[in-house]
């Protein structure tokens, strides 16, 4: 299926529902996108080679979503920059796809400059004239150009195509059933793979809100105007939105369920959501290179004995472990998850590291896999601290720390050090009105692991640095550890 035939046919049967809500913003129609990316298809293709990239600036809106269907509708392929960065990487990336044609916001494009490329503010879309031009006919073809959000290394650009796209919202549909009147919300940025789950719900024929910024204390007087039954946040956004729960603002007789994913949840914050909103969560396992979400965990599997899991995959989805020379380990041993679907992208732009490979991807996770089909996500390989020879699971660490009740979030890291290596750290978040002695959470690791994966010291912030989809920036921490500037 091609990307923006989900658009052409939802026009078709339900022109009048519903489509797309940016609060303050827009309110579309299935008919009203449909003609907004049609007219954005044709004028990237009066201005750009075929199979050209066109690059996207902007902070989220009605536009950005006509974009994500009317450049590959034109046969080019979408570069989305995050607005979070700083101008060199907007620069640097722009010059690593090769764009023809960058479209923002006005002040973006200000900070970024004068860049190679020509550049359209996008509150021009609704004044271009209408155009003939050749719609994409291939699925193979490459629809968006996703650089990852760097959290182990300079961002790649992933090569996403209208097959692995599509087959990555046909398994979200699976998993994540959507109901006749479902309206989901969702404030993560456009220009994460997190927004395939915008064009899952327009394949179900059902509306979705998009936040421009998520601010938890909003969020209640959004769900009660657009009637939104069902929202998508990564943990540290369920945590912010908890401390926000007030008696009559109305979300917890109108939230239904909660999709999450970016980082583990804990125990502690499945309890809350069940005091506070009584729905139900389903958890996703995914990633740039997956087009989105491949493994899922259902509501029904929130039980404590299935916590640690991830999920199982979904339809379409083979998961394998397996060690560092790719050969599959025995069921319960831990490895490298590795993943075969429709849904794994086409590579990365330029650049061969071998992670694809006979239609695998290695994900770089380390995992096991047990005998009832459940994906258990471990750590990430290079998130595994070396320490006197032994290696040390910084998520292990993690998920102790997490046992105390006065510890709101953690983040272990590998600090280096000319005896050992690298030598554990733990830097913490402490709960509201709380004080955390650091002797207290080193006797509870010491209570629990081995001594060599007992932090060696313990650190405080207010706030642990996120990417855009909420995953923990380990690489920002570790510079914030060299740094010095946290609170011991």
């Amino acid at each position: 299926m091609l990307l923006h035939e989900i658009l052409v046919d939802a026009a078709r049967e339900v022109p009048e529902r519903t489509a797309l809500i940016v609060p303050g913003h827009a309110s579309w129609t299935f008919a009203e996108l449909a003609a907004h990316a049609r007219a954005l298809a044709a004028t990237v293709a009066a201005r750009t080679s075929p199979g050209a990239r066109v690059g996207i600036l902007a902070f989220n809106r009605a536009e950005y979503v006509a974009a994500y269907y009317g450049v590959p509708w034109a046969g080019r392929v979408l570069v989305p920059l995050n607005p979070r960065l700083h101008p060199r990487e907007w620069a640097d990336q722009l010059a690593r796809s090769g764009a023809e044609l960058l479209f923002g916001d006005a002040d973006l494009l200000d900070r970024l400059g004068r860049p190679e490329v020509p550049t359209l503010d996008l509150d021009t879309v609704a004044s271009m004239p209408a155009r003939a031009f050749a719609p994409a006919a291939d699925e193979s073809a490459l629809t968006w150009l996703l650089f990852t959000s760097g959290t182990t290394g300079r961002p790649k650009g992933v090569r996403l195509t209208h097959r692995s796209l599509t087959a990555a919202m046909r398994a979200s549909l699976a998993c994540r059933p959507v109901g006749a009147d479902t309206v989901v919300l969702t404030p993560f940025p456009l220009a994460h793979v997190a927004g395939y789950q915008v064009g899952a719900h327009h394949l179900a024929r059902r509306p979705v809100v998009v936040l421009r910024r998520y601010e938890p204390a909003e969020l209640a007087a959004v769900v009660r105007e657009f009637e939104v039954t069902n929202l998508s946040l990564a943990p540290t956004m369920i945590d912010a939105l908890l401390d926000h729960v007030r008696e009559g603002d109305g979300l917890r007789e109108r939230i239904r369920s909660i999709s999450y994913g970016a980082s583990p949840i804990t125990p502690d914050l499945i309890r809350r959501v069940d005091e506070l909103l009584g729905c139900g969560l389903d958890q996703g396992y995914g990633m740039t290179e997956l087009s989105g979400n491949a493994v899922f965990l259902a509501a029904a599997d929130h039980r404590p004995e299935l916590y640690a899991a991830a999920g199982r995959p979904g339809p379409g989805v083979e998961i394998r472990i397996v060690d560092d020379a790719g050969r599959p380990v025995p069921t319960g041993d831990t490895g490298e998850i590795s993943v075969r679907s429709e849904q794994v992208a086409d590579g990365y732009w330029q650049l061969d590291t071998g992670e694809f490979a006979d239609g695998w991807f290695r994900t770089g996770d380390l995992g096991r896999l047990d005998a009832d089909g459940y994906v258990y996500v471990l750590d990430r390989k290079k998130d595994v601290i070396i320490t006197g020879g032994e290696n040390v699971s910084a998520r292990e660490v993690e998920a102790v720390l997490r046992e105390h009740p006065d510890v709101r979030d953690v983040a272990v890291v590998g600090e280096p050090d000319t005896r050992w290596g690298e030598r554990v750290v733990a830097v913490v978040v402490a709960a509201p009105g709380a004080s955390v002695a650091p002797d207290a959470l080193v006797t509870l690791c010491r209570s629990r692991l081995a001594g060599f994966k007992v932090p060696r010291r313990v650190l405080f912030t207010d706030a642990l640095p996120v990417t855009g989809t909420g995953k923990i920036s380990k690489p920002a921490l570790r510079e914030q550890v060299a740094e010095g500037s946290l609170r011991a």
